[in-house]
């Protein structure tokens, strides 16, 4: 199908655009943009860098996505940012470019990051992240696949999110949070399991059973990180997908895990 491109919508020469685009009035295309097939531009939407989108992206008005990097460290190149299928980016969300040559900022499918969000240089984002409104994510960030981030809540640089946690409002996130739970507060401790979240997800009854070992002994057993690590290798479901992960995570962790309550 043919694109649908207002006539005051900039298209700079060398972007290249897929099938059944459209781009509203004042949007910004950079001459390095790939835009995939059924990319939607709402008004006065940029897209800049070089950067490229999967199909059937959407982005609201005053989105700003492959801008360059805030880091300082940055001394030119050609860094840049991929983006996955079907993700929204709802008004004033900003996603930067990588800071070194020949890398990149990256987001997966199907995330949703709402309004004022930012997703700074190199961080690496999964797939179903939901980010609520003005989420911010400092440079080099992991996040795992099916997150949610709290409205304002913040995390640090370097640190990573693991898959199916949820981050509540407000909160500052300064270390690495394991998989499966909920992490609150100013520093974010380790609440409890995302139970909701999992069942939401289609866990079974055993591997919620997993999970919540797991945050048991590592959590509120009364352990140092030694004894629970000997504690959860020895567990009878160790071998289990999801407490294997979990135990994984903690272990290799480089700038530690949040703590428990």
């Amino acid at each position: 199908m043919a694109s649908n491109i207002h006539p005051t919508a900039i298209i700079e020469p060398g972007a290249q655009l897929g099938a059944d685009v459209t781009i509203g009035a004042y949007a910004y295309v950079g001459p390095e943009v790939v835009l995939g097939d059924g990319c939607l531009l709402h008004h006065h939407a940029t897209v800049e860098g070089f950067t490229t989108l999967g199909k059937l992206c959407e982005l609201y008005p005053f989105t700003c996505i492959g801008a360059k990097t805030q880091d300082l460290k940055h001394r030119g190149g050609r860094p840049g940012t991929r983006i996955g299928d079907r993700n929204v980016f709802r008004e004033y969300t900003s996603v930067h470019g990588a800071t070194k040559d020949g890398e990149f900022t990256v987001l997966g499918n199907d995330n949703l990051l709402l309004a004022y969000c930012h997703v700074a240089h190199d961080c690496q984002i999964g797939d179903h992240l939901i980010a609520s409104n003005s989420v911010g994510l400092a440079g080099h960030v992991i996040v795992e696949g099916h997150v949610t981030l709290g409205a304002k809540c913040g995390v640090h640089q370097f640190c990573r999110v693991g898959a199916h946690v949820m981050v509540g409002a407000m909160s500052k996130v300064v270390q690495d949070v394991p998989p499966y739970i909920i992490a609150d507060g100013n520093p974010a401790i380790a609440r409890s399991i995302n139970k909701i979240g999992l069942e939401r997800n289609g866990f079974t009854v055993g591997q919620l059973e997993s999970v919540k070992q797991a945050f048991r002994i590592f959590y509120r057993a009364g352990l140092n990180r030694t004894q629970a690590f000997e504690r959860l290798h020895a567990h009878p479901l160790s071998k289990t997908p999801e407490f294997e992960n979990f135990l994984n995570f903690v272990e290799k962790s480089e700038r530690g895990v949040i703590a428990g309550r």
